[in-house]
C-alpha cells in the first residue's frame, strides 16, 4: 500500500523544509513547489492524497489556487498562512477547505491535522503513529465542560480551542436538544455581534467540528444543523 502524498505549495523553503522532514518522518510522501501555478501544474498529472497551500504565494494567492483546485477536484485542502483574521479563516473555509493553520506553527500539529483530514476520508499512512492517534476508549464521558477552567474535554481529553469555538460549544452543552439560531449564537459568543456575519458561525461550527472529530467521529456527530434554523447539539 503506497503511502499517502503531501503537495505543498509553499515559497518560504525554511518552512517548507520544516514540514518535509516532519511529514517524512511519518512515511508520507512528499512533493514540494514554490508557486501557485507549479501546484495547478502538479494536479494535472497526478492528484495529491492532500494539498496544503500557502496563501501568500509569489504569482497568485491560495486562495485563487483553491478555487481553481475545486473547479475540477474535492481533494483535501489544508491552508498555511501568516493571516490570522477571522475573515480569512471563514473564506479559506467557504472556499472548500478542510482545515487553516496559522504561522508559526508546530510542524506536529500541521502533521496531526493532515492525519486527521485523510482519516475523516477513509485514508491515512499505515503508520504505528497514525493507530496511536486513534480515538481511546476510556471511561470518560463524550463531552465535559468543566467551567472553572474554561475547558471542554472529549472522551477525557481535553479539546484545543479558540475562544469563539469553546463559546460556542459551551452554549451548545449549555441546553442539550435546544435549537440555537446563528443570531443567538452570535449574541451569546461574540462581544460584538455586529461585526460578524451569519456565516461566521457556520465556518466555526465546522472547524469545532474537525476539532471534535479528531478524538471521536460520534462527538463531532453531536453538533446537528437543523436547515433555515440553526444549531442543537444532542447527546
Amino acid at each position: 500500500m503506497l503511502p499517502p502524498s503531501v503537495l505543498i505549495v509553499e515559497d518560504e523553503q525554511a518552512i517548507a523544509d520544516t514540514l518535509i522532514y516532519a511529514l517524512k518522518t511519518e512515511n508520507f510522501d512528499v512533493i514540494h513547489v514554490g508557486t501557485a501555478q507549479e501546484g495547478l501544474d502538479h494536479f494535472q498529472g497526478e492528484e495529491p492524497s492532500i494539498a496544503v497551500l500557502d496563501i501568500g504565494l509569489p504569482d497568485f494567492t491560495g486562495f485563487d489556487l483553491c478555487r481553481k483546485i475545486r473547479e475540477f477536484s474535492n481533494v483535501p485542502i489544508l491552508f498555511l498562512t501568516a493571516r490570522d483574521s477571522e475573515i480569512d479563516h471563514v473564506l479559506g473555509l467557504e472556499l472548500g477547505a478542510d482545515d487553516y493553520v496559522t504561522k508559526p506553527f508546530s510542524p506536529r500539529t500541521v502533521v496531526a491535522r493532515i492525519r486527521a483530514i485523510l482519516r475523516r476520508g477513509g485514508d491515512g499512512p499505515p503508520t504505528t503513529a497514525l493507530l496511536s492517534n486513534k480515538p481511546r476508549i476510556a471511561p470518560a464521558p463524550l463531552l465535559h465542560h468543566d467551567e472553572d477552567t474554561m475547558s471542554i474535554s472529549c472522551i477525557g481529553s481535553q479539546l484545543d480551542l479558540t475562544a469563539h469555538e469553546y463559546k460556542l460549544l459551551a452554549i451548545l452543552l449549555s441546553q442539550p436538544g435546544r435549537v440555537f439560531t446563528r443570531e443567538q449564537l452570535l449574541e451569546q459568543a461574540w462581544e460584538d455581534p455586529g461585526s460578524a456575519m451569519d456565516r461566521t458561525i457556520d465556518a466555526h461550527i465546522k472547524s469545532l467540528r474537525a476539532k471534535l472529530r479528531e478524538h471521536s467521529k460520534t462527538a463531532a456527530d453531536t453538533i446537528q444543523t437543523r436547515r433555515g434554523l440553526g444549531y442543537t447539539l444532542v447527546l
